[in-house]
């Protein structure tokens, strides 16, 4: 959770071609997910964030970043926390039809905190 009761920090781990769509969207929405990418996955910390941008978007495409942004607390309640790993390997499962309705829940832009070579 953020500082406040209202929303809630996530991270994403992106690579260039995600983040250039990001950036055209005004820092605002994460794009459509392609046809064999059926979940988006935010994270819900930075470390696992960090290592993902580092150790896998950086092998696949020469540069990893990672973002951070807030939502709404009150909508991601609907999205259980996912464990895929190690205690801190938190994400959020959320399905690719959802993405447009996740984005106007968006507090505030994306931003780029981390970024990786």
């Amino acid at each position: 959770m953020s500082d406040g009761d209202t929303t809630t920090v996530l991270w994403r781990p992106t690579g260039p071609e995600e983040l250039e769509l990001v950036r055209k969207s005004g820092w605002r929405s994460w794009p459509p997910r392609l046809p064999d990418q059926p979940i988006f996955y935010p994270v819900l910390n930075e470390e696992y964030a960090i290592m993902i941008a580092r150790d896998w978007n950086v092998a696949s495409s020469g540069v990893g970043f990672v973002t951070r942004f807030e939502v709404e607390a009150d909508f991601l309640s609907r999205y259980p926390v996912r464990r895929v790993g190690g205690e801190t390997i938190l994400e959020l499962w959320v399905p690719a039809e959802e993405l447009d309705e996740f984005n106007r829940h968006i507090v505030g832009p994306i931003e780029v905190v981390h970024e990786f070579r």
